[in-house]
Order: structure tokens, then C-alpha cells, then sequence
């Protein structure tokens, strides 16, 4: 341990310690204050942001409506983890953990949460999108397994000791920079023979991973594509660009969406004209 600090005979919490994010950094669950979910046309009732893990899911729903899945029709409300929504009763009965996304699927009365589960439980609904022969699907879940188990020292490791953390720490980003760095070459290893991760076809696995690996060399994340030498690993940057040209992948990743440009946001999304009927209200109704 560094010279200069002592661990506390018993951690508790301190919401002015750590940065933007520290608030949430609180060491109870459950809700903080009433508020019920607000409630769309649709079957499937998505509450989420978009940050790669909601990501995942709208590019989801956004592909199986590409197939022609018109079941998949969705309504994507806002939650909004800086200001505490993820802690509204609504939202905590939706999902006990407080992290987006979490869905409601009306039909069977079920509450999906966990990115990835929810990406898993929709594949398996419609029978889209995950190989159906034993060895690829397994190929297939390996790497949606894989990114589940690794995005969070991407994530909670580099991103947030490079980017949001009070103030720059040596060890934490070197430490969490060479992790960053070595999932990309597991990836790109695999990619160099691969066009996708489960093989020859586009799958789950893909949609899972791309949010945060393929966004990191594409500088969608913390703005450090050359601060981890992105263009050093071709098969993820190949991959990456593939992907981001497909139509679903372009509607998906701006749903629930306040970053960057307007014209990648839409805070809501209710029904597919609301890509093109994009008025200031659906764009960003708070401003």
C-alpha cells in the first residue's frame, strides 16, 4: 500500500469522494424514492441509457426488426443514473441491482435484466441471431460470456480511472490500460481468421461485444483510440467498422442516447418513424 494512505477500520460510505460518479457508489440497494416506470404501446417495455450496455439491447431489438420481426417492436424510456432514476421503486421492482437496461416483456409478464440476458432472452424469443448447431452456438455464447465477464474492467477499471476519477492515479490506469489492452489482442486474435466472433455469421456474440470493444477503437469511449493504439489491432478495427455500417447497428446505438451530437440522440423511441420524425422534443426534451 501507498505510504500515504491507511484503510479505515471499517469502510463506510462517502458521497463527496470519488468523483462525478460517487453518489452512485453507495454501499445499499433497494429505492431511494417513489416513482412508477412510465408505460409505451408496445410489447416490450425498455428502460435504459445509452452507454454500451444499453447499446447492446436497442441494437438488439433494432436487428430483429431488420429480420422482419415485427413482435420486436419496442418502447425505450430514458433513465437518467445521474440524476437517480435507476433507484425509483418503479425501476428497482423492474430491477433489484439498479443498472440499465432492464425490459419488461408484457406478454409472458417477465422482467429481464442483465445485458446480456436480456440480449440472450430476446435471441432465444424470436430464434434469431444465435447459431442453432451445438458447436457454433457454443462458440457463440463463449465470447457473449467472455464480454460480460471482461467489459467491466474496460468500463469500471480503465474508463473510469482514466476518464472520471478525481484525479489522475498512476497504478490504477497502467494496471487496468495493460487489461484493456489485452482483450483487445484476445479479440483481434480471434478476429484475424474470423469475420465474426462465433464465425462466418453475424450473432449475439457481435452485438454484445461491439458497444465497448469496437467503440474503444473507434473513439467512441473515453476518447482514447490512440491513447491504447487502436490502429495496432486491424482485425478488431476491420470488425468494428463492418458492424457500425450496418442500419440497425446506426438506429440502435443512438436510442436513449444524450451524448455527443444531436443528431445521434433520440431520448426516446416509440415507434420507427421516430428516427426520422426527429423533433427537438424526441431529440433531447429537456433542453
Amino acid at each position: 500500500m501507498a505510504d500515504d494512505y491507511t484503510p479505515p477500520q471499517v469502510w463506510t460510505f462517502d458521497a463527496e469522494n470519488g468523483g462525478e460518479w460517487a453518489k452512485q457508489n453507495r454501499p445499499t440497494s433497494g429505492a431511494t424514492h417513489e416513482r412508477a416506470l412510465p408505460q409505451g404501446k408496445h410489447n416490450f417495455q425498455l428502460h435504459s441509457l445509452g452507454t454500451p450496455n444499453g447499446q447492446k439491447v436497442t441494437i438488439m431489438f433494432e436487428e430483429l426488426l431488420e429480420l422482419g420481426e415485427t413482435g420486436a417492436e419496442y418502447d425505450a424510456y430514458l433513465i437518467n443514473i445521474g440524476e437517480g432514476d435507476q433507484f425509483s421503486s418503479g425501476f428497482v421492482a423492474l430491477n433489484p441491482n439498479s443498472k440499465i437496461p432492464a425490459l419488461y416483456d408484457r406478454e409472458a409478464d417477465a422482467r429481464i435484466f442483465e445485458s446480456g440476458n436480456i440480449v440472450l432472452y430476446l435471441a432465444e424469443k424470436f430464434g434469431q441471431l444465435l447459431p442453432t448447431d451445438i458447436k457454433t452456438r457454443t462458440e457463440a455464447m463463449n465470447w457473449l460470456f467472455w464480454l460480460q465477464g471482461s467489459a467491466p474492467y474496460l468500463g469500471g477499471g480503465f474508463g473510469h480511472f482514466y476518464a472520471y476519477a478525481p484525479h489522475p492515479m498512476q497504478y490504477p490506469i497502467d494496471r487496468f490500460t495493460m487489461e484493456a489492452k489485452r482483450q483487445l489482442d484476445v479479440l483481434d486474435k480471434r478476429l484475424a481468421d474470423n469475420r465474426y466472433l462465433a464465425g462466418d455469421a453475424y450473432s449475439i456474440a457481435d452485438i454484445v461485444t461491439w458497444p465497448w470493444y469496437g467503440g474503444l477503437v473507434r473513439g467512441a469511449l473515453y476518447d482514447a483510440a490512440e491513447f491504447i493504439d487502436a490502429k495496432s489491432y486491424g482485425n478488431v478495427m476491420r470488425w468494428a467498422d463492418e458492424i457500425a455500417e450496418r442500419p440497425a447497428v446506426k438506429r440502435g446505438r443512438i436510442v436513449n442516447r444524450r451524448m455527443g451530437p444531436k443528431s445521434e440522440q433520440l431520448v426516446e423511441r416509440h415507434d420507427a418513424s421516430d428516427f426520422e420524425l426527429r423533433t427537438e422534443d424526441k431529440i433531447n426534451p429537456d433542453d
